[in-house]
């Protein structure tokens, strides 16, 4: 097995996506770009999609993060939404699209024209995510994006084998799609359920935090291939059992959290980098199979859907955020709308490689040996499709809520209730010391008992100080002076263990512990001005 085009792509997308942070373009917007044009640099081998490595390897981790990262109690609070986006609306866009390809391209099978419309109809999780990161959304339609990109697949790939089956011929029913629905549907819910108590006890019961964060990095594609194996959605098992473990992280040990965060952004890094880049290089590959659709035909068909993709989910999101709203119970709990945060709903529907690997699992031949109809002018429909949202919406989104001018964070008011919530945790823990140093089995010297007084009312003042006013000399808050003191001191420290070691005072095992003391103060000092 070559692997050099797999370290390439790893390499190089890391690459464009660190160069994306420094250009004011969305990194995934510059890695789709780079793919599209490395993909006709001779000699670049053929990237294609294999749908059995996507879905199963690609789709878990990525949704395992985004799930652990989303707010389980924020997702309760948006589930009306959540839902008429990630069924409702996945279902409406797919006979619509669908039904728009079996008007627009002569001779497309209806069938065909559904699997096409299962194919483009969820936006995606990571697309999603990533703009949503970038352009810093109002909380409410950040929570309503990811709640939708999390469950969408899995109505997507339902409704995707109930349209394929009915293609090629396996006699499917309307009332036969809606039992795969349900039985998927509970079926992921239920594994999800059942998986995800003993991962929690199993994952808080390993002695060592490298142990901890195997079994985080192995919950993902055991929770998709249980889910899988027995028919359900892996999708909605892979999010229950991520929402339940992001919601109970606390009770983790502090050492596992901070390795499981540094080793999830890395993993999303890399695995988000690739993912775009994958659907830049795909060009080559759809173009090639096309046929006898080159030319303007499939130029005016992709423009026309990619137009019914964009216009269909705004027709879904209005009536789907107002409708409701004629209810009293609705208007009370929910309090007032305008029309901004639907508008920006409904244009940050981008797709992404999820469409196209299940583009990529239509079957070359169905039964008797036909090959299935029109199977590559729905993988360049799909491509163009994705490229269109990513390109036009991604591109478009940063400026349009700046132009919609939603209202800005109060990072006042954010920073005083964090202080407020420190206060009464520190009230709390004050008490427990005194108690705790009352008993004389706790017996302690009062320099070490006062240094924990200290490091308490340390943390307490942080928050605090965070409200103080900028240095009018150098421009920097209270907080900033802090930390870059901090780091000075601790660099001039580090310096001399480093002298000391290259002088032989001290051998490179005491080097690694001193440095490691000095790390943990540093990231102490960092995570208490932040």
């Amino acid at each position: 097995m070559d692997v050099m085009p797999l370290l390439l792509l790893v390499a190089g997308s890391a690459a464009v996506a660190a160069a994306g942070r420094r250009v004011p373009v969305p990194a995934p917007l510059l890695l789709v770009a780079t793919g599209l044009a490395v993909s006709y640099v001779p000699g670049v081998p053929d990237y294609a999609l294999d749908p059995h490595i996507v879905l199963p390897l690609l789709l878990p981790p990525l949704l395992y993060t985004a799930a652990t990262d989303s707010s389980y109690l924020d997702l309760r609070a948006q589930a009306r939404p959540v839902a008429l986006l990630s069924v409702g609306y996945v279902l409406f866009a797919t006979f619509v699209v669908g039904g728009a390809a079996y008007l627009v391209v002569p001779g497309l099978p209806l069938t065909a024209a559904l699997v096409f419309g299962a194919v483009v109809a969820p936006p995606d999780a990571v697309a999603a995510t990533a703009v949503a990161r970038r352009v810093g959304l109002p909380s409410r339609i950040t929570t309503i994006l990811q709640g939708e990109s999390l469950v969408n697949d899995a109505t997507a790939i339902t409704a995707f084998k109930v349209a394929l089956a009915a293609a090629v011929g396996e006699g499917a029913t309307w009332a036969g799609g809606i039992g795969e629905f349900l039985i998927a549907a509970v079926g992921g819910v239920g594994v999800g359920l059942v998986l995800m108590v003993p991962l929690h006890w199993l994952r808080t019961h390993l002695a060592e935090a490298l142990l901890q964060n195997t079994l985080s990095l192995l919950i993902p594609f055991v929770a998709y291939a249980v889910a899988e194996q027995v028919h359900a959605s892996g999708v909605l098992a892979v999010v229950v059992v991520a929402l339940y473990l992001g919601h109970r992280a606390w009770e983790v040990d502090f050492a596992t959290r901070l390795q499981e965060e540094a080793v999830w952004k890395m993993v999303a890094f890399v695995l988000e980098s690739a993912v775009f880049a994958l659907i830049g290089l795909q060009l080559p590959v759809v173009l090639r199979g096309l046929g006898e659709y080159e030319g303007a035909d499939a130029a005016r068909y992709a423009l026309v859907l990619f137009l019914v993709v964009a216009v269909a989910r705004f027709v879904w999101v209005y009536p789907a955020t107002f409708l409701p709203r004629l209810s009293a119970r609705v208007r009370a709990r929910e309090g007032d709308l305008s029309w901004k945060g639907p508008f920006v709903i409904g244009w940050a529907g981008m797709r992404g490689v999820v469409s196209l690997a299940i583009a990529f699992s239509i079957p070359m031949t169905v039964h008797g040996g036909e090959s299935f109809p029109e199977r590559n002018l729905i993988l360049f429909l799909t491509f163009t499709t994705v490229i269109g949202t990513l390109v036009v919406q991604g591109v478009s989104l940063p400026p349009l809520i700046r132009l919609l001018k939603f209202p800005a964070h109060d990072v006042q008011a954010e920073t005083l209730a964090e202080a407020n919530a420190q206060a009464q945790a520190s009230r709390v823990a004050e008490q427990r010391l005194d108690d705790l140093l009352a008993d004389e089995r706790n017996t302690l010297p009062a320099p070490l008992a006062d240094r924990l007084r200290t490091v308490l009312e340390r943390r307490r003042n942080a928050v605090w100080e965070r409200l103080g006013q900028v240095n009018p000399v150098t421009g920097e808050t209270v907080d900033d002076t802090y930390r870059r003191l901090s780091r000075e001191m601790i660099s001039a420290e580090r310096e001399v263990f480093v002298r000391l070691r290259d002088g032989r005072y001290i051998d490179d095992e005491m080097l690694r512990t001193l440095l490691r003391r000095l790390d943990l103060e540093e990231a102490a000092a960092y995570r208490e001005t932040t």
